[in-house]
């Protein structure tokens, strides 16, 4: 008789997730799917997402009042735009139990380990952390368990963090199907800023290019728009409030990226003024390449 496989032990005994937009929900249904957690707690800000978390039945319980919420967890997981987070640290702190694991999944970490880590409590092990997955979707409707699988999750620990609980974040996202790796926080954001806050700052600004236009052009750019602009209006379709925060919490190293495409495109223009085929091939063969470096990496 073939044995029974044995279900692994849960991470964390008791997750409590503050915020429950895209990714807090997800990691609530992840949470629940995988046996990762033990107990799932809920508590958003927002008193009509608390009450679609209880009908949708992604949480143990929900509780509104972030205080309550965090009472006997031991990880604590900041699903909030980065902005609001240290609000947040600073309601909840005095509540934190001591060797409890707080987290977080913002796009950004000098900010976060900035604004949060001086409230963190003696005892308590803070473990920044970022999954680079997500979709142009927000609120907890939006959410599914499977968003984190074969995607990247950085965790971003501050030096001298306690090696044990950098050890049981992994393990949490690993079991929610993610590749975990740990990096440096100046690196992170510096790497964030060319891979995805750039690429959401010309989107927004090409789709605001495109809506100041007069009202005859822009029409015609909704209906004749080619797979190019479509991609573009899906990413400029992201949640406002977390790419305002996004843009200024990681100001230095976007504005670097920024200047450094700037001064690409220019020299395209030139190239394109001035007929030069060559280099307008060779962009568009680099670009090429790096497309398929992500399809054999399934990252496309």
């Amino acid at each position: 008789m073939a044995e029974m496989p044995v279900a692994e032990s849960p991470v964390f005994q008791r997750l409590t997730l503050i915020g429950l937009g895209l990714i807090g929900s997800s990691v609530a249904r992840a949470a629940r799917e995988t046996g990762a957690v033990g107990e799932i707690i809920a508590c958003d800000a927002d008193a009509a997402v608390n009450a679609r978390v209880r009908e949708l039945g992604i949480a143990d319980r929900v509780e509104p009042e972030a205080a309550r919420a965090v009472a006997g967890a031991d990880c604590v997981m900041l699903c909030a735009p980065v902005g609001a987070l240290a609000e947040i640290a600073a309601a909840i702190a005095p509540h934190l139990g001591r060797g409890t694991v707080l987290t977080d999944v913002g796009s950004t970490k000098i900010s976060v380990i900035r604004d949060v880590g001086p409230l963190v409590p003696a005892g308590v092990h803070f473990v920044p952390g970022h999954p680079l997955a997500g979709t142009e979707f927000s609120g907890p409707d939006a959410g599914f368990a499977t968003l984190f699988d074969g995607r990247w999750t950085l965790v971003v620990p501050p030096a001298g963090t306690d090696a044990a609980a950098v050890a049981r974040v992994e393990a949490l996202w690993q079991r929610f199907g993610a590749m975990v790796e740990v990096m440096e926080p100046a690196h992170h954001d510096r790497v964030l800023a060319i891979v995805s806050h750039l690429p959401h700052l010309l989107a927004f600004t090409i789709c605001g290019t495109a809506d100041d236009l007069a009202d005859e052009t822009r029409q015609e750019v909704l209906r004749f728009a080619a797979s190019g602009f479509r991609d573009f209006t899906r990413i400029a379709a992201s949640d406002p409030t977390m790419w305002r925060d996004i843009f200024l919490n990681n100001r230095e190293a976007l504005l670097e990226m920024l200047a450094r495409f700037t001064e690409d495109a220019q020299a395209m223009a030139r190239a394109i003024r001035w007929g030069d085929a060559a280099y307008i091939e060779d962009k568009v063969l680099r670009g090429r390449k790096i497309r398929r470096s992500l399809i054999d990496l399934k990252q496309a």
